[in-house]
């Protein structure tokens, strides 16, 4: 199979993932250490940059004592966690309250293990990919590992002993469900087009550059899924934040209402456990968007077009983490401009908006694909009609909802006053007491 990019051909053997699993022991060991290590340092540094960015857009300084600009802020503040009094409540369930935040980090970690980072590379005097593992359902192991992190957060909140930690356990089960229904969804159209579930064969399918004609112009496009798919990979964006309980959708651990939500009642190293399991997962569905939508570990087009070697050798590592880093700084973007939704708003736009949209959205790439296929459209055609679907998809995501006809309204209260209650209804019980109306005092 060859594809053609723009800095020339690159030629994938009729078996992709043959290349995986003929490393030596040592090798594999080495290159999970790394990846460990790496996550680990990415945590902190993450932190680190949350506090700042959100500092700075809040016109504050941020850490800036402990070590260069603050770096070592993340490192003190996870060895101060580490030698805290570790303290478990009388109620709780103990094996389960301490088992918990492993079953959340565990998988975590485990996921980055079919990420790929570049390409294959000599390393310790072996040729070997930039990737620990890949297998041919690759995405739907990163999902199901995911899915199993969450019954840490879900058995951390029950095993307490505690409503609030119960209620946000709860909501962390319920949000799970219902977004990453609208996730794997979203990730059917780029199987879709790939033909594949193995990441490193999905990133091999966006090689290749596009052109298309603009106004009599040849224009490269880019042969990222986020291009071609758009609506899927604003749907797996969003579903993303909600996967890892970020704000705005961070409605398990909204301390306005349940104190902490499921790690009230935790402190010390556990603790930090589910802080590290946050921040790592924050890493995953950033990794994972960038292998899926935006070419993985490629070059982005400009510089592969003037440079022949920038997707050779290690060079590959700065693109992907780059790329990573724009979803990490989406994230701490999101934290720090808008406000927490309410849980049933939040659960109604993914029943009602996401998956709808998610459902309808397969149905039209698969008809245009297989319609391409046989060759009955061009590929600007199929492009126009492409067109027409975002820009419904984004009406549809953003109308407004109607008010409900049965839904009595409320009398705006009057400058200085108190609320006014509403009027009862036609279907109020005859002989009931009319409501009390409250004006300014005098």
């Amino acid at each position: 199979m060859i594809s053609t990019t723009g800095t020339g051909t690159h030629v994938m053997a009729a078996g992709e993932l043959a290349g995986f699993g003929n490393d030596p022991w040592w090798l594999l060991l080495v290159k999970a250490v790394m990846i460990f290590v790496v996550l680990v340092l990415l945590t902190l540094f993450n932190i680190w940059w949350e506090r700042r960015v959100v500092a700075r857009m809040q016109h504050r300084i941020g850490p800036n004592v402990h070590g260069p600009f603050g770096l070592l802020q993340s490192l003190a503040d996870g060895v101060k966690l580490a030698l805290k009094e570790d303290l478990i409540p009388k109620a709780a369930d103990k094996v389960v309250f301490i088992i918990a935040p492993v079953l959340a980090v565990i998988p975590a970690f485990v996921t980055f293990a079919v990420i790929p980072f570049g390409p294959e590379v000599h390393m310790f005097g072996e040729s070997t990919p930039l990737q620990l593992t890949d297998m041919p359902v690759a995405v739907l192991f990163v999902m199901a590992i995911a899915s199993i992190g969450i019954y840490g957060i879900v058995l951390g909140g029950w095993s307490s002993g505690s409503t609030y930690s119960l209620l946000g356990g709860l909501r962390s089960s319920a949000q799970m469900i219902s977004y990453e229904v609208a996730m794997g969804l979203a990730l059917v159209a780029v199987f879709l087009y790939a033909g594949s579930m193995s990441t490193s064969e999905i990133v091999a399918a966006q090689a290749s550059t596009r052109h298309i004609d603009v106004l009599g112009l040849d224009v490269p496009v880019p042969g990222w899924f986020g291009i071609i798919l758009l609506p899927s990979f604003i749907i797996y964006v969003i579903a993303m934040v909600g996967e890892t309980n970020r704000a705005p959708f961070d409605l398990p651990e909204a301390e306005g209402e349940l104190v902490g939500g499921f790690h009230t009642e935790y402190s010390s190293l556990k603790f930090a456990l589910f802080f590290l399991a946050e921040y790592i997962n924050m890493a995953t569905v950033s990794a994972l968007a960038t292998t899926l939508f935006l070419g993985g570990w490629r070059a982005p087009w400009p510089i592969s077009a003037f440079w022949e070697g920038s997707n050779e050798g290690y060079w590959p590592l700065i693109w992907f983490f780059g790329k990573m880093f724009l979803f990490i700084f989406m994230f701490i973007w999101l934290r720090g401009s808008l406000p927490r939704l309410r849980y049933d708003q939040f659960m109604a736009f993914g029943w009602k908006r996401l998956i709808p949209i998610a459902l309808v959205w397969i149905i039209a790439v698969a008809t245009m694909r297989a319609i391409t296929l046989d060759g009955g459209l061009e590929r600007s055609q199929v492009l126009i009609i492409a067109g027409i679907f975002v820009a419904a998809f984004l009406v549809v995501m953003f109308w407004p909802e109607s008010k409900k006809a049965d839904e009595p309204e409320v009398e705006e209260p009057p400058v200085g006053g108190f609320p006014v209650p509403p009027m009862p209804t036609h279907g109020a019980v005859r002989g009931a007491a009319a409501p009390l109306v409250f004006h300014e005092e005098d």
